[in-house]
């Protein structure tokens, strides 16, 4: 696991409601400026989380506003064989990545794009960039075949998916490193959320721990510093076995729930891991205008204390953390998720002065 020592500093979860792409970069690089994220803009039908990484599937197939894969087709086998071998070209020679099926296309990665080159422009406030994809376990029991049956199930097109998914994730990553800092890379895993319930009844931790590991350790061995963002409880002795660099979990509502795994959180940050507290509440519009920078900061502090031992201290913890809102802003309005991010940042630099200082 990579050491890199975040010291409590602000980043976004990376939806933006907006539709003016410039001003939601600019909301990113005068809040976050130290690690930037670019922003998906789910106004756009194709910025949308899952949609973002579907192009170049086999198989894949839209109609009226629904999209899956059509596993019975009679052409099927002749475009997984194409998957592959373009699939292994690349693996072959990384420098085909930029001009693969695995590239976001123009209306997928116009966001990505205007972001990239608004950063070139100012690296100077970046300690980190960051990005993120739909995590494979969330792209895998969301997309279907025609028979609405989720590809979780089907072994052939599961391996497709997680190849193809993994490769999407170092094209991503190839042109955040251009800009010359760390790359921190998440995986949007909301339906994480669901493991361990009747609808994945059949599915073991195992399962899902490999399926992870799929994704995450090509991404890491490319250079990235890999997070996974779960925005509701999960078994998190599970996501702390999967390998990642980054947990990243709604600190707001479900704090007591993660505790609980007092011995894994201590290990993990003995280890390098990095815990990015989603302190900032995103579900909530009441709360959102309701809650404070020095509010949230003193719930941070309690909560925290009770991981506390002689060996961590809120100062050792606060160094291996990052500061984030709970969720995605996507769903929100424009002035909230403004102050979403202004809250984010504004907790963050009042832990590090108080922390810190203190300490």
């Amino acid at each position: 696991m990579k050491v890199w020592n975040p010291q409590g500093r602000a980043t976004l979860v990376g939806s933006m409601p907006h539709k003016d792409r410039r001003k939601a970069i600019d909301v990113i690089l005068e809040q976050v400026p130290e690690i930037p994220v670019w922003p998906q803009l789910s106004a756009y039908p194709a910025e949308q989380m899952m949609v973002q990484y579907l192009e170049g599937l086999p198989g894949l197939r839209w109609h009226e506003g629904r999209v899956w894969l059509q596993t019975d087709d009679a052409d099927l086998d002749s475009e997984v064989l194409g998957f592959y071998e373009e699939y292994l070209a690349v693996e072959a020679e990384p420098s085909l990545l930029g001009e693969s099926r695995f590239a976001m296309g123009e209306e997928t990665g116009r966001t990505f794009r205007a972001f990239l080159e608004r950063v070139a422009l100012r690296t100077e406030d970046c300690v980190a960039v960051k990005g993120q994809i739909v995590g494979p376990f969330t792209l895998l029991t969301g997309l279907t075949d025609q028979d609405r049956k989720a590809l979780l199930y089907d072994e052939r097109m599961k391996d497709v998916v997680l190849k193809h998914l993994a490769m999407k994730a170092r094209w991503q990553l190839t042109h955040l490193q251009t800009l010359g800092k760390p790359v921190v890379l998440f995986l949007d895993e909301p339906a994480l959320a669901g493991f361990g319930t009747s609808a994945f009844i059949t599915v073991s931790a195992e399962d899902v721990e490999e399926i992870l590991r799929q994704v995450v350790e090509p991404v890491r061995a490319a250079g990235a510093l890999v997070g996974i963002h779960v925005c509701a409880n999960t078994d998190w002795g599970l996501v702390y076995r999967a390998g990642v660099d980054i947990i990243n979990f709604d600190a707001y509502q479900y704090f007591d729930r993660f505790a609980l795994y007092r011995r894994e959180f201590k290990e993990f940050l003995q280890r390098g891991g990095i815990v990015a507290w989603g302190m900032v509440p995103t579900l909530d519009p009441s709360a959102i205008e309701k809650e404070t920078a020095e509010s949230l900061a003193a719930w941070w502090a309690e909560q925290v204390q009770s991981l506390c031992d002689e060996d961590l201290d809120r100062a050792a913890i606060l160094a291996r953390s990052l500061i984030t809102p709970s969720c995605g802003c996507g769903t929100l309005s424009e002035p909230q998720a403004e102050r979403v991010a202004f809250l984010t940042r504004a907790l963050a630099d009042r832990l590090r002065k108080s922390v810190f200082e203190n300490s």
